[in-house]
């Protein structure tokens, strides 16, 4: 047996005892990087350590703990209040605004990543606030970034087009952006209506009263779905009433038009910083990870109180979860398991066909890897059967382009992670499981159909 298939056979075990053992499927990949990468791959702790993600470690542990400060002294609870009034309380329109919001941030310029980190946090404590299904506000949030994401200025546009210009292939960088921005909506679309979202705009709009309803009588956090995720007092309530929160000291129950929530001088420096962030990352290209680490130690510093209570909010099994995992994968990196098997598709004599197993392997390893460095591998892989002419190259690469960035909702991926750690009060494990599972609809659905739509008809 090749040491390829090895590999491939030992992520499988990975998966199926961290599905019935409940073990942390991060932990295992460590163990399973340690075994493969020592006794399969020959290869030493600084090669296995090679691909442990410390940049997304950082994104996560600083997000995450930045935005838990904002949690713990009633930022993210004014911004809420903000949120519903900006939509005149019809709340079946914030997910909208949160996908229109961090499609727009990747067509300017942001990173992926970087967008989902600053919105994510403030979408899913509204999701929390007014029981709106987690699941649907954290893919929400996604797929607007992949919306945005391949614009002529972004950078997964940028690269893509570059990668396409150096192979001297044909392209069509309004057709890559448009593929990307429909697959995206359509996407949204479906998930809006299956995940309460009719529910949603059955409600109405929220009244103003209900800012101050938020602060009394309850001390349940709930996180209420279409789907019956999450826990506390709403739960399984497909988003027909807001949850409830505890009262604190510095919350008022009419507030000053209608927030419920008035602006303390903590609250006003974790807004300052939250815009800090966004300027920062965007404006002048700075580590979103590190950047939220220093605005938190700065907030910290300010009022210890809160800090205390935030660093043990920080998604420390999230972290263990993901970082395991990519250590692994960039185990199979390292001992060419990516690259054999995308040798091995480019191989085959059929290009409509070879053509489809690369749209899947994109999405599969795009789940749990970079998605602009799979495609930079996988596109010069179909240049021998897109220089045949049976096969058009605009389309083969948004096909590419899509199946390779679709699947982000992903746990594994870096924005399916920040997703999960961003989601405050709920069933980590259950909402977990959620996203893995639709991100295996995604990846089973989604580049079968982008062959058929884009690379069949011989688009280019």
């Amino acid at each position: 047996m090749s040491p390829e298939l090895i590999s491939i056979l030992v992520l499988v075990v990975v998966f199926v005892i961290a599905t019935t053992r409940s073990v942390n499927m991060g932990a295992l990949a460590f163990a399973a990087a340690f075994g493969v990468g020592t006794l399969v791959a020959d290869l030493d702790a600084d090669g296995i350590f090679a691909g442990f993600p410390g940049d997304l470690f950082v994104v996560l542990v600083g997000v995450t703990y930045l935005f838990a400060i904002a949690r713990a002294n009633g930022t993210t609870d004014w911004l809420v209040h903000a949120a519903v009034r900006l939509v005149r309380g019809r709340v079946a329109l914030i997910p909208w605004v949160m996908f229109a919001l961090t499609g727009a941030l990747t067509a300017i310029g942001a990173v992926s990543p970087a967008a989902v980190a600053i919105v994510a946090p403030i979408a899913l404590s509204f999701a929390t606030r007014y029981s709106i299904s987690p699941l649907l506000m954290g893919t929400m949030v996604v797929h607007g970034a992949q919306a945005g994401g391949f614009s002529p200025i972004s950078i997964y546009g940028s690269i893509v087009n570059g990668i396409v210009e150096r192979e001297k292939l044909p392209g069509s960088e309004v057709g890559l952006f448009l593929a990307s921005l429909v697959a995206n909506l359509l996407i949204a679309a479906v998930l809006f209506a299956l995940l309460g979202g009719r529910k949603l705009w059955a409600r109405g709009a929220v009244p103003p009263e209900d800012g101050g309803a938020l602060g009394k009588g309850g001390t349940g956090t709930g996180a209420g779905s279409g789907k019956g995720t999450g826990t506390g007092t709403s739960a399984g309530t497909g988003g027909t009433a807001p949850a409830a929160v505890a009262v604190r000291p510095d919350q008022e129950t009419g507030g000053v038009e209608g927030t419920g929530v008035r602006l303390t001088p903590a609250r006003v420096a974790t807004l300052v910083a939250l815009v800090a962030l966004v300027v920062a990352v965007l404006g002048f290209d700075l580590d979103a990870g590190l950047t939220a680490v220093t605005l938190a130690v700065v907030l910290s510093t300010a009022w210890p109180d809160d800090s205390r209570r935030a660093v043990g909010e920080i998604a420390w099994s999230t972290v263990l979860l993901i970082c395991g995992v990519l250590t692994y994968v960039g185990v199979l990196e390292e001992m060419g398991t990516i690259t054999w098997a995308g040798e091995g598709v480019g191989g085959i004599g059929v290009p409509l066909l070879a053509a489809v197993l690369l749209c899947y392997i994109g999405a599969i390893v795009s789940a749990f890897a970079s998605s602009v460095g799979i495609m930079g591998a996988l596109i010069p892989l179909a240049v021998p059967f897109l220089a045949q002419g049976e096969i058009g190259a605009v389309g083969m690469i948004a096909a590419l382009a899509v199946s390779a960035t679709v699947v982000d909702v992903s746990p594994f991926s870096t924005n399916g992670a920040l997703v999960l750690a961003a989601a405050p009060d709920v069933d980590r494990d259950r909402f977990f499981r959620q996203l893995m599972i639709y991100g295996g609809i995604v990846v089973a659905a989604v580049p079968a159909l982008a062959w058929l739509v884009l690379v069949v008809p011989g688009f280019g």
